[in-house]
């Protein structure tokens, strides 16, 4: 319905003389149309439903016209279960290939959420052709990608076959200048770290308390200050938005109040004016003023809303937990904060995220933790979320570590001789010793974690580490930071031995005339399995930095809630 309404909304569709609009599911359609028009995802549950109501219409013996269009593409499987229903002859089928949505003037998305699920659970290959499709869409367009660089096994297979629909078509982008320098396929499972943190630039923050849903977002009645919800388009087409949206949320209500007094001041200038420039004035001014006033008292009531909220939660002792995780210090506390915030069920969605966080900058818990956590869990939130351990096990992001990888011989024997209490400490010691994680290690080569003297200007910031209140740049940003530095993976296999990629990175250069020092300078990052707003926003601020203009592609916008929800087997 959401990236729907982007293109056509419901008035545009009635001036097509549509009736009615009702959601596809489980239940019969009420409507006296004579013919029925289905536009879906390639669902066999929706194939399903489909199937039921054509099958209601023949009991109660109705004839009508029924269409199928199947959006960003047609599965053979789904074919399949019309079929099965025997319906197939009923039906007619189409394919729509809308696989792109300008959400912005720099964000592209293929509104698919079901990716990441799809994908990096179940393994399940679908999308892959539509990624090299909407590649090969932009690339017509745009003309050919002189440089291309890529990692991850999904990125992989989709430059893969989007080459091969290069070739097959292959007059198309001949001769022609290419506008967009660089591209880059990132598969999310290269760095869940950063998706799973808490976020803080403003857009982030709006996402992780609203949603922000296809590029707008519902405010409700707390934030408008009237009795009813309103729904708000978030782009740079909102003057006031768009000089918040990458602010780290510290400086957001300062920034604020200074525009409410400029505001002000030019909604005072009308005092002394003679009756010509009074009439300029409500003819040329008026209207932006109070545009913008409308703006400014929305985005003030979010940011009441959010602080509200977040000193519900106590944010600050959260952000202070992940930041240890980050870092890599005391972990029994954070591990006995998760602990405590399971037993207060806080809410399981965000008890599932600390948990996912531990383990990924860990290389797993360590047996004991694992299994206490673990039943601490299904104990607070409900045996039912069994099977979702199961899945974030699979995904590789909630795991334990191997019994043999922590205990050496000399370790049993020394627990021997001591206390249990003493025991725990020193296998607790011994453990963080017999295994340095992953992360921390690439965290060192890449120098993710900024070494301040004094505080961290989060007004004026220095690096990327400013979208996480200066603690953390993101793994995913700093790859692609270094990447485009080098021009190619050279030096970095060591990062890429560690993140299990070194089969899989890739770089891509097209025997093409040389690219125009313009086009050098735009960037296409695209994103497979989701990326988060402050992702976007630490890529905009190198792009400030160091001259480059990011264009970002995405299998969806994403959070850790979402993160954790695709993965979750019980519907919140």
């Amino acid at each position: 319905m959401s990236p729907l309404d982007r293109i056509a909304n419901v008035s545009i569709l009635k001036q097509h003389e549509v009736d009615k609009l009702y959601k596809v599911e489980n239940k019969p359609a009420v409507s006296s149309s004579e013919q029925l028009c289905f536009l879906v995802r390639p669902r066999i549950k929706n194939m399903r439903y489909i199937a039921n109501l054509v099958n209601a219409d023949k009991l109660s013996g109705r004839t009508r016209k029924y269409k199928v269009i199947f959006s960003p593409q047609k599965f053979y499987a789904c074919e399949m279960v019309l079929e099965e229903e025997g319906i197939y002859g009923d039906v007619s089928c189409d394919e729509w290939a809308f696989s792109l949505l300008p959400l912005d003037v720099d964000l592209l998305s293929m509104e698919l959420p079901e990716f990441f699920r799809d994908y990096f659970l179940e393994g399940d290959q679908r999308w892959i052709n539509t990624v090299a499709q909407t590649l090969h869409l932009l690339s017509t367009l745009y003309g050919p990608f002189p440089n291309c660089y890529g990692i991850g096994r999904c990125a992989k297979m989709s430059h893969e076959l989007w080459r091969k629909l290069e070739e097959e078509e292959d007059g198309e982008t001949k001769g022609r200048r290419p506008e967009i320098g660089h591209v880059f396929l990132l598969d999310r499972d290269v760095d869940f770290v950063t998706a799973l943190c808490s976020q803080v630039v403003y857009e982030g923050l709006v996402d992780d308390t609203f949603r922000i849903k296809c590029g707008s977002v519902d405010f409700g009645p707390e934030v408008t200050s009237s009795d009813r919800s309103l729904k708000v388009l978030l782009n740079a087409e909102d003057k006031v938005f768009n000089e918040i949206r990458n602010e780290h949320f510290s400086n957001v209500f300062g920034f604020l109040s200074q525009k409410a007094r400029n505001l002000q001041t030019q909604y005072d200038r009308r005092r002394g004016m003679d009756i010509k420039q009074m009439k300029n004035f409500v003819s040329q001014e008026l209207k932006g003023l109070k545009q913008e006033h409308r703006l400014l008292s929305l985005h003030i009531g979010a940011c009441e809303s959010i602080m509200k909220k977040k000193t519900k939660q106590d944010f600050q002792e959260l952000i202070k937990t992940e930041h240890a995780l980050l870092e890599g210090f005391s972990i029994r506390e954070s591990t006995s904060y998760i602990e405590e915030h399971i037993d207060r069920q806080v809410s399981p969605i965000e008890s599932l995220r600390l948990m996912c966080l531990l383990s990924i900058t860990e290389n797993g818990l360590i047996p004991k933790d694992y299994r206490s956590l673990k039943t601490q869990y299904l104990q607070s939130y409900g045996p039912e979320h069994l099977l979702t351990f199961s899945n974030l096990r699979r995904a590789g992001l909630l795991t334990e570590q191997a019994p043999g990888e922590t205990l050496t011989a000399m370790e049993s024997k020394v627990s021997k001789l001591v206390t249990d209490k003493a025991a725990e400490k020193i296998t607790d010691a011994f453990s963080s010793l017999a295994k340095r994680s992953n992360f921390r290690a690439i965290s060192k080569k890449l120098n993710l974690i900024p070494r301040v003297d004094g505080e961290y200007d989060l007004k004026v910031p220095r690096d990327m580490a400013y979208v996480f209140s200066g603690a953390y740049v993101p793994l995913s940003c700093r790859i692609i930071e270094q990447v485009l530095e080098r021009r190619s993976w050279q030096g970095l296999d060591d990062v890429l031995r560690l993140l299990h990629c070194s089969e899989l990175a890739f770089t891509g250069l097209t025997k093409e005339d040389k690219p125009s020092s313009e086009s050098l300078r735009l960037v296409l990052v695209a994103f497979l399995g989701g990326c988060t707003f402050s992702e976007i926003s630490a890529l905009r601020f190198l792009g400030r930095e160091k001259g480059y203009r990011f264009i970002f592609l995405t299998t969806a916008v994403t959070n850790s809630a979402r993160l954790m929800e695709a993965m979750s087997e019980v519907k919140a």
